[in-house]
């Protein structure tokens, strides 16, 4: 295998030896798709400038990355100013050259850290300057004096001062997510070669469960699974067994894993090229074999999952598909997934797809359209029951239907 370069997927076609799925995507086309479709969003809703400093986000929009979980807690210190017309990604201190190569980016500042931990008890003057410098810089590139500015994920105090500069602040979480929400043929290639390296990393998972490895010692064969893979990192900490699969959402933990019992596992893998690959599965330990209770359990989950999946279709409301979904037993209601399916991209995102129970309380109506890729969610867990199943496929919507993403097979000793 050959070592992967860090940032090997700023040329314009990556060759990753460790996934032969990805070779022959064109990053560059990619790229400046993901940029123009932000571009368009915003001069849909009149938006002259968005200050993006959502990590993932920034990806979206140029390619470019650098300490995403450092930068998510310490925002903004990288960030990406973008009007019509021009991108500058405002780079931590030491890191402009990381940019380097980028068609998506027309310059490179060094970012002004407006921080708590940055600047002591400066931060508010801190703020101030840094609004004042971005609020003239945002007047110069696009020539309004009220300039209309979308911004995400900051610092009270730095909005504050940006709007007193004369900024009409709104909030730029609409046009990025519309944007993210319908793929190119390129982005579909990379969430494929993403999937494919997540599932050879899920296989030698499945592999290594045994009674008397912990969760956490078999959590880590899918890291250093996928990392090889050039992933950046799983998002999440769901994977567990036994008594720990039900109700869902237990994190990873040290629990020594027994013989007979269930093992449930969510990927949310951030894996190569920046895409999410999200996709569940439950396993059973052995030496003996499934009981009828895991069984119907498992059996259920994968009901629930093909049901919803058939009735997906471009042109369908969330409001139709949550009438159409499959309806969860009574006695698996209290401990049901939160969601019925959601958007998946580069992260989840829009839509949320509820089940029908919910949507009076939390849904809310929009299309099911072409380009869209989705996740299809169920968890089965009995709220007075040991064990639940965890299953979730991914898709992608084309005007014709649906094509499944997700290839990782189910346990045919759990479906007999």
């Amino acid at each position: 295998m050959t070592t992967l370069d860090w940032h090997s997927d700023r040329n314009p076609i990556a060759l990753l030896d460790a996934a032969p799925e990805s070779v022959g995507i064109n990053l560059n086309e990619v790229r400046r798709y993901r940029l123009n479709r932000v571009r368009a969003e915003m001069a849909a809703r009149n938006i002259d400038a968005l200050i993006l400093s959502d990590a993932v986000n920034i990806r979206y929009a140029t390619g470019t990355r650098n300490m995403q979980i450092f930068t998510a807690r310490n925002a903004p210190s990288r960030y990406l100013l973008l009007t019509a017309d021009r991108s500058i990604l405002f780079e931590f201190t030491g890191c402009a050259h990381l940019a380097d190569g980028f068609e998506t980016i027309d310059e490179v500042r060094t970012a002004t850290t407006a921080s708590f931990v940055a600047a002591g008890a400066d931060i508010g003057n801190r703020e101030r300057v840094w609004a004042a410098e971005t609020a003239a810089t945002i007047t110069e590139l696009t020539g309004s004096r009220e300039p209309v500015v979308g911004i995400e994920r900051m610092n009270g105090g730095a909005a504050i001062a940006l709007a007193v500069n004369g900024v009409n602040v709104v909030d730029a979480q609409e046009p990025v997510e519309m944007a993210r929400a319908i793929k190119s043929p390129g982005e579909i290639q990379c969430i494929k070669a993403s999937l494919r390296a997540t599932e050879r990393g899920v296989q030698k998972l499945k592999e290594s469960i045994r009674p008397g490895i912990t969760e956490t010692e078999l959590w880590s064969v899918l890291h250093q699974s996928v990392i090889a893979d050039n992933a950046d990192y799983c998002e999440t900490r769901l994977l567990n067994s036994g008594p720990r699969t039900n109700p869902w959402f237990q994190e990873t933990g040290s629990r020594t894993i027994q013989a007979n019992e269930l093992v449930a596992l969510d990927t949310d893998v951030v894996g190569c090229h920046g895409y999410y690959s999200d996709f569940s599965r439950t396993f059973h330990t052995g030496p003996g074999l499934p009981t009828a209770v895991q069984k119907d359990l498992y059996r259920t989950a994968h009901e629930q999952v093909h049901h919803n999946i058939g009735i997906i279709e471009p042109g369908l409301t969330f409001k139709q598909y949550s009438d159409r979904a499959w309806n969860i037993p009574g006695r698996y209601a209290a401990n049901r997934y939160y969601l019925s399916a959601h958007g998946v991209g580069m992260t989840g995102e829009y839509p949320y797809l509820y089940h029908h129970t919910d949507f009076d309380a939390a849904g809310y109506d929009g299309v099911i359209m072409p380009g869209m890729t989705l996740c299809v969610e169920s968890y089965i867990g009995a709220a007075d029951g040991k064990e639940g199943v965890k299953l979730e496929q991914q898709i992608l919507v084309t005007d014709s239907g649906t094509v499944l993403l997700s290839e990782f097979p189910f346990e045919e000793n759990l479906l007999e």
